[in-house]
Protein backbone atom coordinates (compact mmCIF):
# COMPACT_ATOMS: atom_id res chain seq x y z
CA UNK A 1 0.00 0.00 0.00
CA UNK A 2 1.48 3.31 -1.05
CA UNK A 3 2.31 6.03 1.41
CA UNK A 4 0.02 8.98 0.93
CA UNK A 5 1.29 12.38 0.06
CA UNK A 6 -0.02 15.91 0.02
CA UNK A 7 1.60 17.97 -2.72
CA UNK A 8 1.96 21.70 -2.12
CA UNK A 9 3.64 24.58 -3.94
CA UNK A 10 6.26 25.41 -1.32
CA UNK A 11 7.66 28.89 -0.97
CA UNK A 12 11.27 28.50 0.16
CA UNK A 13 11.42 25.45 2.38
CA UNK A 14 10.07 22.03 1.41
CA UNK A 15 8.46 20.49 4.47
CA UNK A 16 8.39 16.73 3.94
CA UNK A 17 5.11 15.45 5.28
CA UNK A 18 4.63 11.75 4.91
CA UNK A 19 0.89 11.97 4.55
CA UNK A 20 -1.05 8.88 5.39
CA UNK A 21 -1.64 6.36 2.66
CA UNK A 22 -5.09 5.74 1.31
CA UNK A 23 -6.19 2.18 0.94
CA UNK A 24 -5.89 0.43 -2.37
CA UNK A 25 -7.78 -2.62 -3.49
CA UNK A 26 -5.00 -3.59 -5.87
CA UNK A 27 -1.74 -3.12 -4.01
CA UNK A 28 -0.47 -3.47 -0.47
CA UNK A 29 3.23 -2.83 -1.09
CA UNK A 30 4.76 0.10 0.74
CA UNK A 31 6.46 2.92 -1.13
CA UNK A 32 7.75 6.31 -0.17
CA UNK A 33 6.70 9.54 -1.80
CA UNK A 34 7.15 13.18 -1.01
CA UNK A 35 4.28 14.73 0.90
CA UNK A 36 2.88 18.22 1.27
CA UNK A 37 4.97 21.16 2.01
CA UNK A 38 3.04 24.13 3.30
CA UNK A 39 3.63 27.84 3.05
CA UNK A 40 3.50 27.80 6.84
CA UNK A 41 6.81 25.99 6.85
CA UNK A 42 8.58 29.20 5.92
CA UNK A 43 7.50 30.96 9.12
CA UNK A 44 9.49 30.93 12.35
CA UNK A 45 8.55 28.14 14.75
CA UNK A 46 7.10 30.65 17.21
CA UNK A 47 4.51 31.83 14.70
CA UNK A 48 3.37 28.52 13.27
CA UNK A 49 0.59 27.91 15.76
CA UNK A 50 -2.05 30.02 17.39
CA UNK A 51 -1.35 30.15 21.12
CA UNK A 52 -2.12 26.46 21.59
CA UNK A 53 -1.93 24.99 25.10
CA UNK A 54 1.33 23.33 26.10
CA UNK A 55 2.00 19.66 25.46
CA UNK A 56 1.84 19.08 29.23
CA UNK A 57 -1.95 19.09 28.88
CA UNK A 58 -1.76 15.81 26.93
CA UNK A 59 -1.78 12.67 29.03
CA UNK A 60 1.05 10.27 28.31
CA UNK A 61 -0.33 6.94 27.12
CA UNK A 62 1.32 3.81 25.74
CA UNK A 63 1.83 3.90 21.98
CA UNK A 64 -0.98 1.74 20.56
CA UNK A 65 0.16 -1.46 18.88
CA UNK A 66 -0.04 -1.27 15.07
CA UNK A 67 -2.98 -2.96 13.42
CA UNK A 68 -2.88 -4.80 10.09
CA UNK A 69 -4.04 -3.15 6.92
CA UNK A 70 -7.74 -3.45 6.30
CA UNK A 71 -9.19 -5.82 3.72
CA UNK A 72 -12.56 -4.17 3.44
CA UNK A 73 -14.70 -3.48 0.39
CA UNK A 74 -15.89 0.02 -0.36
CA UNK A 75 -19.31 0.67 1.20
CA UNK A 76 -22.36 1.34 -0.94
CA UNK A 77 -24.48 3.19 1.61
CA UNK A 78 -25.77 6.71 1.07
CA UNK A 79 -26.07 9.30 3.81
CA UNK A 80 -29.03 11.65 4.01
CA UNK A 81 -27.85 15.12 2.88
CA UNK A 82 -30.61 16.68 4.98
CA UNK A 83 -29.17 15.27 8.21
CA UNK A 84 -26.10 16.34 10.18
CA UNK A 85 -23.46 13.71 10.92
CA UNK A 86 -21.00 14.65 13.64
CA UNK A 87 -17.83 12.65 14.24
CA UNK A 88 -16.43 12.88 17.79
CA UNK A 89 -12.82 11.90 18.43
CA UNK A 90 -11.61 11.32 21.99
CA UNK A 91 -7.83 11.48 22.45
CA UNK A 92 -5.39 11.73 25.34
CA UNK A 93 -5.05 15.41 24.43
CA UNK A 94 -8.79 16.08 24.64
CA UNK A 95 -11.93 15.71 22.55
CA UNK A 96 -12.93 17.42 19.33
CA UNK A 97 -15.69 16.96 16.77
CA UNK A 98 -16.31 17.69 13.12
CA UNK A 99 -19.33 17.47 10.84
CA UNK A 100 -19.24 15.43 7.64
CA UNK A 101 -19.70 17.41 4.42
CA UNK A 102 -22.30 15.07 2.97
CA UNK A 103 -23.62 17.58 0.43
CA UNK A 104 -20.20 18.33 -1.06
CA UNK A 105 -18.63 14.89 -0.61
CA UNK A 106 -21.28 12.17 -0.38
CA UNK A 107 -19.00 9.22 -1.26
CA UNK A 108 -16.13 10.34 0.95
CA UNK A 109 -18.48 11.02 3.86
CA UNK A 110 -20.24 7.68 3.49
CA UNK A 111 -16.92 5.83 3.43
CA UNK A 112 -15.69 7.57 6.58
CA UNK A 113 -19.04 7.05 8.31
CA UNK A 114 -18.88 3.34 7.51
CA UNK A 115 -15.35 3.03 8.90
CA UNK A 116 -16.35 4.84 12.10
CA UNK A 117 -19.33 2.53 12.55
CA UNK A 118 -17.01 -0.47 12.20
CA UNK A 119 -14.77 0.88 14.96
CA UNK A 120 -11.93 1.13 12.44
CA UNK A 121 -10.38 4.23 14.00
CA UNK A 122 -10.58 3.18 17.65
CA UNK A 123 -7.06 2.73 18.99
CA UNK A 124 -5.34 4.42 16.03
CA UNK A 125 -3.04 7.42 16.32
CA UNK A 126 -2.28 10.79 14.88
CA UNK A 127 0.99 9.47 13.56
CA UNK A 128 2.15 12.74 12.07
CA UNK A 129 2.20 16.40 13.01
CA UNK A 130 3.47 19.07 10.61
CA UNK A 131 4.03 22.22 12.63
CA UNK A 132 1.67 25.03 11.72
CA UNK A 133 0.16 23.06 8.85
CA UNK A 134 -1.69 19.78 9.51
CA UNK A 135 -2.15 16.86 11.88
CA UNK A 136 -2.73 13.46 10.30
CA UNK A 137 -4.16 10.13 11.41
CA UNK A 138 -6.26 7.16 10.39
CA UNK A 139 -3.52 4.71 9.43
CA UNK A 140 -4.03 1.31 11.09
CA UNK A 141 -0.33 0.46 10.74
CA UNK A 142 0.88 3.79 12.14
CA UNK A 143 3.51 3.98 9.40
CA UNK A 144 1.86 6.35 6.96
CA UNK A 145 1.32 3.53 4.46
CA UNK A 146 -1.84 1.84 5.73
CA UNK A 147 -5.51 2.00 4.89
CA UNK A 148 -8.84 0.14 4.81
CA UNK A 149 -8.16 -1.92 1.69
CA UNK A 150 -10.15 0.15 -0.79
CA UNK A 151 -10.15 3.57 -2.42
CA UNK A 152 -12.96 5.97 -3.23
CA UNK A 153 -12.50 8.94 -5.54
CA UNK A 154 -14.33 12.24 -5.21
CA UNK A 155 -12.42 15.26 -6.49
CA UNK A 156 -13.08 18.56 -4.68
CA UNK A 157 -13.95 21.78 -6.55
CA UNK A 158 -10.99 23.34 -8.34
CA UNK A 159 -11.27 26.50 -6.23
CA UNK A 160 -11.02 24.62 -2.92
CA UNK A 161 -8.83 26.18 -0.23
CA UNK A 162 -7.98 24.27 2.93
CA UNK A 163 -8.16 26.48 6.01
CA UNK A 164 -7.99 26.13 9.78
CA UNK A 165 -10.29 23.37 10.98
CA UNK A 166 -10.91 21.82 7.56
CA UNK A 167 -10.79 18.02 7.49
CA UNK A 168 -9.72 16.31 4.27
CA UNK A 169 -8.40 12.97 3.07
CA UNK A 170 -4.77 12.12 2.27
CA UNK A 171 -3.73 10.35 -0.91
CA UNK A 172 -0.62 9.12 -2.68
CA UNK A 173 1.10 11.28 -5.25
CA UNK A 174 0.12 8.95 -8.07
CA UNK A 175 -3.56 8.67 -7.18
CA UNK A 176 -6.13 10.91 -8.88
CA UNK A 177 -7.51 14.03 -7.23
CA UNK A 178 -9.98 13.17 -4.49
CA UNK A 179 -8.78 9.61 -3.93
CA UNK A 180 -9.03 8.45 -0.32
CA UNK A 181 -8.94 5.49 2.02
CA UNK A 182 -8.90 5.98 5.79
CA UNK A 183 -6.14 8.51 6.42
CA UNK A 184 -7.26 12.07 7.04
CA UNK A 185 -5.68 15.39 7.94
CA UNK A 186 -6.89 18.47 9.78
CA UNK A 187 -5.56 21.89 8.84
CA UNK A 188 -3.89 23.75 11.71
CA UNK A 189 -2.46 26.66 9.70
CA UNK A 190 -3.67 29.83 11.47
CA UNK A 191 -4.72 31.69 8.33
CA UNK A 192 -5.62 31.11 4.70
CA UNK A 193 -2.34 32.57 3.44
CA UNK A 194 -0.40 29.76 5.07
CA UNK A 195 -2.64 26.91 3.94
CA UNK A 196 -3.81 28.09 0.53
CA UNK A 197 -0.69 26.62 -1.10
CA UNK A 198 -2.22 23.16 -0.69
CA UNK A 199 -3.49 22.23 -4.14
CA UNK A 200 -7.20 21.26 -4.44
CA UNK A 201 -6.47 17.55 -4.83
CA UNK A 202 -7.69 16.21 -1.48
CA UNK A 203 -11.24 15.04 -0.91
CA UNK A 204 -13.10 17.24 1.53
CA UNK A 205 -14.46 15.43 4.57
CA UNK A 206 -15.77 18.07 6.94
CA UNK A 207 -15.14 20.94 9.34
CA UNK A 208 -14.21 21.01 13.02
CA UNK A 209 -17.18 22.36 14.99
CA UNK A 210 -15.91 21.92 18.54
CA UNK A 211 -12.56 21.41 20.23
CA UNK A 212 -10.41 23.32 17.75
CA UNK A 213 -8.12 24.14 20.69
CA UNK A 214 -7.50 20.39 21.06
CA UNK A 215 -6.56 20.14 17.38
CA UNK A 216 -4.19 23.09 17.81
CA UNK A 217 -2.76 21.51 20.95
CA UNK A 218 -1.93 18.34 19.02
CA UNK A 219 -0.47 20.50 16.27
CA UNK A 220 1.86 22.20 18.76
CA UNK A 221 3.43 18.99 20.11
CA UNK A 222 7.16 18.38 19.59
CA UNK A 223 7.89 15.81 16.90
CA UNK A 224 10.57 13.44 15.73
CA UNK A 225 11.91 14.53 13.27
CA UNK A 226 11.42 18.14 14.43
CA UNK A 227 8.62 20.14 12.79
CA UNK A 228 7.27 17.14 10.84
CA UNK A 229 7.06 13.69 12.35
CA UNK A 230 5.59 11.56 15.11
CA UNK A 231 4.36 13.65 18.07
CA UNK A 232 5.50 13.31 21.68
CA UNK A 233 3.61 12.16 23.62
CA UNK A 234 1.87 9.76 21.23
CA UNK A 235 -1.66 10.89 20.37
CA UNK A 236 -4.11 8.00 20.45
CA UNK A 237 -7.76 7.98 19.39
CA UNK A 238 -9.38 6.02 22.20
CA UNK A 239 -12.89 6.48 20.79
CA UNK A 240 -14.25 7.65 17.43
CA UNK A 241 -18.03 7.81 17.15
CA UNK A 242 -20.61 9.43 14.88
CA UNK A 243 -23.99 10.86 15.81
CA UNK A 244 -26.87 11.84 13.53
CA UNK A 245 -29.54 14.49 13.88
Amino acid sequence: MRRACLIVAAALVALALVAAGCGSSTSHSASTSTAPSGAASTAPASSTTTSAPSSAACRTVPVPAPKPNGHLSAPHLRLDPHKTYTVTIVTNCGTFAFTLDVAQSPKTSASFYSLVKRGFFDGLTFHRVAAGFVIQGGDPTGTGAGGPGYTVVEAPPKNTQYVLGDVAMAKTETQPAGASGSQFFIVTAPNVTQSAGLTPDYALLGKVVSGISVVEKIGSLPTNPPQDGSPTPAVAMSSVTVSTR
